[in-house]
């Protein structure tokens, strides 16, 4: 539909656009955050570098991939060494807090408005900073849950348990802020024993992560529920609703991007304002009515609050 649309990007200084969302936010009855990638990037949550570096060298001297997305997609020989690395994979990037406390900070700026957030990712920093379950809609799923790789019933578990004790098997440390650390002198293993390898409660075939890559996610009655819950918001609020997007890409633009420039052109009193480093733009059918911010979501934050 917007493949053909005319773009119109960022105008205007940082500052200027600061103000203007700023007055946004003061003036509007509610408030629908669409966030992806690039909220938890801008949050700290990356995955090569430092980071990847601290907890996966050795997986990088072995396999030769340089980045924690690629070794998720490594053909491991054995599912003890697969889950190995995505053990360590769901601890840090779902149950370890961001380096960054961006999603508290935008929590700071919306948590006495009226809102609602859909997003694309799956790292849970949603809930961690605060957010309301119920005010929240996470389309792809998450790293805390594991469901059949069939899957041959439409249920998801928890997965916080196991994935410690993956962790933990491999000579790992979790320290009591929550942590990861590699103890001096310790050269982690990089397997699992057989027996913490989940498999199906029902059918006994291998289980897998809740994340959205093919026809064989499950959308369980949790995920059913909180579809039902943003489409109520969205069809219950009227008068000036800000459609605040924030970092999300060219990915999955059918999630969040392109639902909210139609609502807005829809809405007469809607906004839709953009933060996005190097991609913020709007059509020009609603350019009249958003806000394009160019730059790193964390200095917008705090700029607004």
């Amino acid at each position: 539909m917007y493949g053909r649309t005319r773009i119109s990007r960022s105008t205007g200084s940082f500052s200027d656009n600061i103000r203007k969302l700023k007055n946004a936010l003061a003036d509007c009855d509610a408030v629908v955050i669409g966030a992806g990638a690039g909220l938890s990037t801008s949050a700290g949550f990356v995955y090569d570098g430092e980071r990847f570096e601290r907890y996966f060298s050795d997986f990088r001297e072995k396999y030769g991939f340089t980045d924690m997305y690629s070794g998720g997609f490594y053909p491991y020989k054995t599912p003890e060494e697969m889950w190995a690395y995505w053990s360590r994979f769901i601890f840090v990037n779902r149950y370890t807090d961001a380096p960054k406390p961006v999603y508290n900070e935008l929590f700071d700026l919306v948590k006495d408005k009226d809102y609602f957030v859909i997003t694309t990712n799956v790292d849970h920093c949603f809930r961690k900073a605060g957010f309301d379950k119920k005010r929240l809609f996470c389309t792809q799923g998450d790293y805390g849950l594991f469901q059949c790789s069939r899957p041959c019933h439409e249920k998801t578990y928890g997965n916080a348990e196991t994935v410690r004790a993956m962790v933990e098997a491999q000579g790992l440390v979790i320290a009591e802020d929550g942590t990861l650390t590699v103890p001096d002198g310790v050269k982690p293993k990089m397997t699992v024993p057989g027996e913490l390898v989940p498999h199906c409660p029902v059918c006994g075939e291998p289980m897998t992560m809740n994340l959205r890559s093919d026809e064989k996610f499950v959308e369980d009655d949790g995920w059913h529920e909180a579809a039902e819950r943003y489409e109520n918001f969205l069809r219950t609020r009227g008068g000036k609703v800000l459609f605040l997007e924030l970092g999300v890409g060219y990915n999955t633009p059918v999630i969040i991007k392109y639902p909210f420039w139609r609502m807005t052109a829809k809405k007469p009193d809607a906004t839709y304002a953009c933060i996005n480093y190097g991609e913020a733009f709007t059509p020009e059918e609603i350019a009249g009515r958003s806000i394009c911010i160019d730059g790193d979501i964390g200095e917008a934050i705090k700029k607004l609050t």
